[in-house]
């Protein structure tokens, strides 16, 4: 038995297909920049953690 999909169908499929792909490709990006930013935030933190904590000990001398 010969199955073919009418045009309509190939078009729906390749629609849903593109939706899923999008999904979780955006999904997968915005975990890694959430990881990459988090790391880049600590860095700054520790950084104005730092530079305050100099800051407090020469306004002390």
């Amino acid at each position: 038995m010969d199955k073919k999909l009418s045009l309509a169908q190939t078009m729906i499929s390749a629609g849903v297909f593109s939706v899923i792909s999008f999904w979780y490709g955006f999904m997968f990006g915005r975990e890694s920049a959430r990881k990459e930013l988090g790391g880049l935030i600590e860095d700054l933190r520790r950084s104005n953690a730092a530079a305050s904590d100099a800051t407090t000990k020469s306004s002390q001398d």
